[in-house]
């Protein structure tokens, strides 16, 4: 599902198309600033964001076959909820 469709979903359940564009985008704003702040953000019954973390280590190009340093990184992992898991 794009945002667009998630929009319209929300349109056709009573909202104006401007008032649930605002709310999508209260949500994810929501989502990003508490992973920054916390580092997880749990929504009960949907699921748990975390901020995972992967250290420096080393790596090969693939074309070259040379060694190189991949920095360390970021990124955001997503575990769906028992309500979730249950619903699909």
């Amino acid at each position: 599902m794009t945002r667009k469709l998630l929009l319209d979903a929300l349109a056709k359940d009573g909202l104006s198309a401007k008032d649930a564009n605002a709310v999508v985008g209260t949500v994810v704003t929501t989502i990003t600033k508490e992973l920054k702040k916390a580092q997880k953000f749990t929504l009960t019954g949907f699921g748990t964001f975390a901020v995972s973390k992967r250290g420096a280590r080393k790596g090969r190009n693939p074309k070259t076959g040379e060694p190189i340093k991949i920095k360390a990184s970021k990124g955001v992992r997503f575990k769906a909820g028992a309500t979730l898991k249950s619903g699909i």
